[in-house]
């Protein structure tokens, strides 16, 4: 049997924890949180989404990600605007007060990123890369197929 610090879920857990750690000690002065820099990063790359698209891509509950949200806003640099064809979607958007701290915040999570991969050559750190973007495949591959198995089960039971 592997021990803990050997398991992929142990050591994925682990180092993501420890950037999480890393990466909040380096932006304390800039007066946001891990949870709002990921949802101003997420937002970033995928600007008017709507709300409840944000919630479940960040894994946390709808209330959660409101209060946040309102946190961003009352900061000048996230606004909440209908959504033009589902009355009841509000979508988000950043402010041109955000890019300059977007800008420190990406390099803070480059120096996290490197601190996280110093003791690894560049073949190796390519290497690691890869493994996870493979395993990250395999597991969304997975994920797919057992919603298709539940469907069919449901299909199958008459369950609607």
């Amino acid at each position: 049997m592997k021990l803990p610090e050997e398991s992929l879920g142990f050591l994925v857990n682990d180092v993501s924890r420890l950037m999480r750690r890393n990466f909040n000690r380096r932006a304390q002065g800039l007066g946001l949180s891990l949870a709002q820099w990921r949802a101003l990063a997420f937002l970033s790359r995928q600007e008017g989404v709507k709300q409840v698209t944000l919630a479940e891509s960040l894994e946390i509950q709808p209330i959660t990600l409101a209060r946040l949200i309102d946190r961003l806003e009352e900061a000048g640099l996230v606004t909440r605007r209908p959504d033009p064809d589902d009355r009841r979607a509000i979508r988000l958007y950043l402010t041109p007060h955000v890019q300059p701290l977007l800008d420190q915040m990406w390099e803070l999570a480059a120096e996290t990123h490197e601190d996280a991969m110093a003791e690894l050559s560049g073949d190796a750190r390519d290497n690691l890369i890869k493994a996870l973007q493979q395993a990250k495949q395999s597991l969304l591959s997975a994920e797919d197929r057992l919603c298709e198995e539940d469907v069919e089960e449901t299909e199958i039971n008459g369950n609607d």
